[in-house]
């Protein structure tokens, strides 16, 4: 189908995410409001829609939209990001299929190799994505444009110049008030350990530290900016009167970076009854001043999230945690939060890469033990499994080592629609030549017993009667170390409690 030679507005797309609550789609709202005032722009959810595609074919076949971008996570999003992309080239070859997002970025090669992929925002597109509309546009050149990732005639791939991290305070607000014309805004404000209608929110981009693991570095580079305390309070005030949130989520990648920035926001929040919840970093938060912790709890904090990563000092070094976060920190800090009524949410990275598979399992057993240690010094730690998945982190020692031992991603796009794949971006299928089954096993089923004798305390719908009954079933094989084949625990969390998973479904 041919799109009108005036075709310029926009469709900005969220796929669905693998959350069973519908979260605002921060990623498109920047996006929109990058645009606002100089493009037509419309947006489609694809956690809101019953079939995505029809809507954004309904737009496409006014002839009028030139333009698809999509914000893209690994995981269950590419289920609905890469067949759409695809059809809607095929049926409306004009199109321009913009892609941005973690996923893109990350796997960049595999992603703009794809023929129904035309661009890659690869980073933040608050500056990138107007200005690459205006050059197409008007027919003008765009490889001095910062941020983009394309193929050139000879379908070589370039990279353009990285951008610095701009003033969160100068942009454009968000057009909260425009997304609720195409969704109700309430519709996002789901029920949540920390309240009934939970906003989530992004304060912040990038993250100041080189963990080897993290996909966050190879987009930011160590960058991170934040918007000022004031801005966040603003919005913040104004989703709670106009729409009546009462809690909220930073999905930051690292929100707790400036202690002043925290402590401002906080005494700001004093008296506005709402709780909150963000994520950060053991050695960062572990040295705030204890004043600053009692005024973080008293404005709402209730929760924070902490990559934990592992009880061995050399593997947190081989993290690239930079000999700032130690075991022994781990532990003394998860018992320093519970002075000060925040449950710490500590994730754990198990399976890490080793000289031989004997070694491999010692340290999961370590680390196994190291989670038990934790749980003594403070019961309410949350505990967050992952298995480890490899990310390309290139130049990095942990990278080479994950390389030299056969580790490879998919060589197409299509690829990452096959369920192993899918299971890999969610941290529970590895498919790393070091790991053997039996070593994921025991991983899965430690968490299994670990989550029925400390019921995480996040899932609201879990009454006292059944916590009991799952704390009884599981004391034995906790304390004895007996995982194996812990099916009445799996029949009771999945059938009966439906016990949810914090490191899928967030709260």
């Amino acid at each position: 189908m041919k799109l009108s030679p005036a075709a310029n507005k926009v469709i900005l797309f969220n796929p669905r995410s693998a959350s069973s609550k519908h979260r605002v789609p921060n990623s498109i709202l920047q996006v929109g409001a990058s645009v606002e005032g100089r493009y037509e722009y419309v947006f489609v959810d694809g956690n809101m829609e019953t079939d995505p595609w029809a809507t954004i074919q309904r737009y496409l076949q006014t002839g009028e939209y030139r333009y698809l971008g999509m914000t893209v996570m690994p995981g269950p999003q590419l289920q609905q990001a890469i067949p759409i992309a695809r059809r809607a080239k095929e049926q409306y070859p004009e199109l321009v299929n913009i892609w941005g997002g973690y996923f893109p970025s990350n796997q960049f090669r595999v992603v703009i190799e794809a023929p129904y992929i035309d661009f890659i925002v690869n980073g933040p597109g608050d500056r990138t994505f107007p200005a690459l509309l205006a050059a197409l546009d008007a027919g003008a050149p765009y490889e001095f444009i910062p941020n983009l990732i394309y193929r050139n005639a000879d379908g070589e791939i370039i990279k353009t110049t990285k951008e610095q991290l701009l003033d969160q305070d100068a942009l454009p607000e968000l057009p909260y008030d425009y997304l609720d014309e195409f969704y109700p805004l309430q519709n996002y404000l789901a029920r949540t350990f920390l309240g009934r209608r939970t906003l989530a929110y992004h304060s912040s981009v990038g993250c100041p530290f080189k963990c080897s693991f993290c996909a966050v570095v190879p987009i930011y580079e160590a960058r991170w900016k934040g918007k000022g305390a004031e801005n966040i309070y603003r919005d913040v005030v104004k989703i709670k009167e106009q729409y009546g949130a009462d809690s909220i989520e930073f999905h930051d990648n690292n929100f707790f970076v400036s202690e002043k920035r925290v402590v401002q926001f906080s005494e700001m929040m004093m008296g506005e009854n709402m709780s909150w919840w963000g994520e950060g970093r053991i050695d960062t938060i572990d040295r705030y001043k204890d004043d600053s912790l009692r005024r973080m709890r008293d404005a709402g904090c209730r929760m924070i999230f902490f990559g934990a990563e592992s009880g061995s000092d050399k593997i947190l070094q081989q993290m690239d945690k930079g000999g700032r976060q130690t075991a022994e920190q781990i532990v003394r800090f998860a018992a320093r939060m519970k002075e000060f009524d925040i449950i710490p949410e500590y994730s754990f990275v198990l399976g890490m890469p080793a000289d031989s598979p004997e070694e491999v399992m010692e340290q999961i057993d370590a680390d196994i033990e190291f989670i038990k240690i934790v749980k003594d010094a403070n019961p309410q730690t949350e505990i967050i499994i992952y298995v480890y998945s490899p990310v390309p982190t290139e130049g990095s020692e942990l990278y080479q080592r994950i390389t030299a031992a056969g580790f490879q991603f998919p060589a197409h796009l299509e690829d990452w629609l096959r369920p192993d794949w899918q299971a890999f971006d969610l941290r529970k299928n590895p498919l790393t030549p070091w790991l053997r089954p039996e070593m994921v096993d025991k991983i899965k089923n430690f968490e299994t017993v670990l989550n029925a004798y400390y019921p995480t305390a996040s899932d609201v719908k879990l009454t006292h009667f059944q916590r009991r009954v799952m704390r009884s079933l599981s004391t034995l094989r906790y304390r004895r170390n007996w995982f194996r084949y812990p099916y009445e625990l799996k029949v009771l969390q999945k059938f009966w409690l439906r016990y949810r998973q914090p490191e899928i479904e967030g709260f």
